[in-house]
């Protein structure tokens, strides 16, 4: 059995940052999904993919795993760098070059 480890990231209509630290533990798929033949529809017999726990920091995280026997991976945190800019600098003209010289 294997699981990934993540932290939660503040989503695109969330303002604050509660619940941003958190990590949450989701297992990996065991065998691969088949359709169903009457709907179609992509399924397993596997109801660990359904379950996703959250821990308040890494640690709590990777001493759960141990004490079940979970083989796991760290999914490192993806920063995102934010250009900050005023309102002002959304209309600022580049330089300006002079015509047929």
């Amino acid at each position: 059995m294997a699981a990934r480890l993540y932290q939660r990231i503040k989503s695109t209509m969330q303002s604050g940052r509660a619940k941003v630290g958190e990590w949450t533990l989701e297992y990996e798929p065991a065998h691969a999904k088949t359709p169903d033949p009457l709907t179609g529809w992509a399924g397993s017999g596997d109801t660990r993919e359904q379950l996703r726990l959250t821990f308040p920091s890494l640690e709590a995280a990777q001493a759960y795993c141990e004490q079940n026997g979970l083989a796991f991976t760290v999914v490192p945190l993806n920063e995102r760098s934010l250009k900050l800019q005023t309102y002002a600098e959304n209309f600022a003209v580049g330089p300006i070059v002079p015509a047929g010289d």
